[in-house]
């Protein structure tokens, strides 16, 4: 028997490991370079997290000096400058709508950190029966154990034997379904947790909804909490999603885009509502991560926020936005295949029909994103079609790449629907 590679990768088939086809080997601006010596355009930000494109100088040179300076220090019983400052630009740049910042490692673990924060804060508040956490059907919040039972994805939660016994979840935009979980279990409800815009279907929140989600807050007196891991540094138009909700939320996480993906930090920001509570009852929550917070992180943070300024980002992704709408629009008036689009900002889905007119089932929707690939782009699958996440400084020519190259793997799928009927 062949002996596999060393390197198991995630989500990907073992058939696949070890290929050259798919191995990077390096990336600047909106590039990649695969190891078998071709580029590529990025049409997803690399994991959704690269908003600023690869390879920034200010971000690289403060990571740096953060590892020449300090090596390692921790949040971890201690404080350090570089976290403070960090956090101190993170509340800065809410506008005060938030008051403090944790840090953790990814968006996964800062779900994990936030559900015990809400069921703490509620045992503070002599509200001990607040166990349940809510989430929506179909949303993406990690794959960590606490965050898997809060995913409302099927991902294999039965078959890795995640407990999901306090967690329910309500289908996203269905204000119904929402206001009768909340009339039968708001008084056990720690936290509602959504995302402003459903990351894989690029579905986002209604604002009937999103105001239903506010005032059940008001009424029952839950947490509301905005993952905006994938939705914040500039994704949607503003610097967080949830800016525009009627209310603000009590806590919100950030990763991908909070250090343009240089390396593995998220935050938790909440209000000082929140914060108060643990402050005037000397609190101390249960939670610590070895490589959270450390210089390295704070400083990419902080640098990220100040490219953020320098270059203007969220108005140059409302500019890549605008494109984008264009693109898809033309998409739309003369592709048959193409059924639908989803998403807003530079976070979008296009939903993609077979040759027998039904939405494309997953199998297909893989070969579609392998053809975008032959053409020259990377893009992600997405539900019945794919994902269009291009970096907020993408140009009029990135963006025109990018739908010259979906065409083609559009046109490259029909090909082989037709082939396979000949045959």
């Amino acid at each position: 028997m062949t002996r596999a590679p060393a390197l198991w990768p995630f989500f990907l088939a073992p058939a696949s490991h070890g290929d050259d086809n798919l191995c990077l080997a390096s990336a600047h601006g909106v590039r990649l370079r695969l190891a078998d010596g071709r580029t590529l355009l990025d049409g997803t930000s690399g994991l959704w997290n690269t908003n600023l494109g690869y390879g920034n100088e200010a971000i690289a040179e403060a990571s740096a000096a953060a590892l020449r300076d300090a090596s390692y220090l921790n949040t971890f019983r201690f404080e350090s400058v570089w976290a403070r400052r960090a956090a101190e630009a993170l509340v800065e740049a809410t506008g005060g709508r938030f008051a403090r910042a944790l840090f953790s490692t990814s968006g996964g673990a800062a779900n994990d950190l936030v559900m015990k924060l809400a069921r703490h804060y509620q045992v503070l508040r002599g509200q001990e029966r607040r166990q349940v956490v809510v989430g929506l059907t179909g949303s993406y919040h990690g794959l960590t154990y606490g965050s898997f039972s809060l995913t409302g994805e099927d991902l294999g939660q039965r078959l890795y034997g995640v407990d999901q016994r306090m967690v329910r979840h309500v289908a996203p935009n269905d204000v119904a379904a929402l206001e009768a979980l909340l009339a039968r279990q708001g008084d056990r409800i720690a936290a509602v947790v959504v995302e402003p815009l459903l990351g894989t279907g690029a579905i986002p929140l209604a604002e009937e909804f999103v105001a239903k989600l506010v005032a059940g807050r008001d009424e029952h007196g839950y947490l509301l909490v905005a993952d905006e891991v994938a939705t914040g540094f500039g994704r949607t138009g503003r610097l967080f999603a949830s800016e525009s909700w009627p209310g603000s939320p009590d806590v919100l996480l950030t990763s991908k885009g909070l250090t343009n993906g240089t390396c593995a930090a998220s935050a938790v920001l909440v209000s000082e509502s929140v914060a108060r509570e643990f402050h005037e009852r000397r609190a101390v929550l249960i939670h610590g991560e070895t490589q959270a917070g450390t210089p390295v992180a704070a400083a990419a943070i902080s640098a990220t926020l100040q490219e953020m300024t320098r270059l203007d980002a969220v108005a140059a992704g409302r500019g890549v936005a605008s494109l984008l709408d264009a693109g898809i629009a033309d998409l739309l008036a003369t592709v048959p295949a193409v059924a639908a689009t989803r998403g807003t900002g530079c976070f979008r889905a296009v939903v993609v029909r077979g040759d027998d007119g039904a939405l494309l089932p997953a199998d297909r929707v893989g070969d579609l994103v392998a053809a975008v690939r032959r053409a020259g782009v990377v893009v992600h699958p997405g539900i019945d079609g794919v994902q269009l996440v291009p970096a907020l400084t993408s140009t009029p020519a990135d963006i025109a790449e990018l739908f010259a190259a979906l065409r083609a793997g559009l046109d490259e799928l029909a090909h082989q629907a037709t082939g396979a009927e000949a045959a």
